[in-house]
């Protein structure tokens, strides 16, 4: 692998949603958390599951699978907290995950003829992922949260 490669990877957190695995880049991701109490509670709010009390912060939980999978999966105990960006300011938020995380390095192919919300594609060991923008995937789908205003900055 030459100096210009190397440079050129990138590093992505793998996940599992259901039977089928994507990637987001690292950068945007802080946590694997297991076993966290979800709290749910009465809204409109597509996509929001409830919400998680994560070292005195509340984090709101998405569910992507019916954006990524269009299905919607049972409930998961698993969530990687990730951060959101709304222009200049950004939150802590989760996604509801099925199995355990990866961490990689990888270089994403552009893509055609794929959702707004798919970057580009990885290949990690014979298998081709979706390398996946999670603001588009919760902004554009038709299900996914519209937000006119960002939500306020976690401390």
């Amino acid at each position: 692998m030459t100096v210009a490669t190397e440079t050129s990877l990138r590093s992505f957190v793998l996940f599992q949603l259901g039977e089928r695995r994507f990637a987001l880049a690292s950068e945007s991701v802080g946590e694997l958390v297991s076993g966290a109490r979800l709290f749910d509670f009465p809204h409109t709010t597509p996509l929001l599951s409830g919400v998680l009390v994560r070292r005195g912060c509340i984090i709101p939980v998405y569910d992507v699978s019916p954006v990524l999978l269009d299905q919607n999966l049972a409930p998961r105990k698993l969530f990687l907290i990730v951060r959101r960006q709304f222009g200049s300011s950004s939150e802590w938020s989760a996604i509801s995950v099925s199995g355990e995380c990866e961490l990689v390095r990888g270089e994403v192919r552009p893509v055609e003829d794929r959702p707004e919300h798919v970057l580009g594609l990885l290949s990690i060991g014979g298998e081709t992922l979706e390398v996946i923008d999670l603001e588009k995937a919760l902004t554009g789908h038709p299900a996914g949260f519209s937000g006119d205003s960002a939500p306020e900055a976690q401390p």
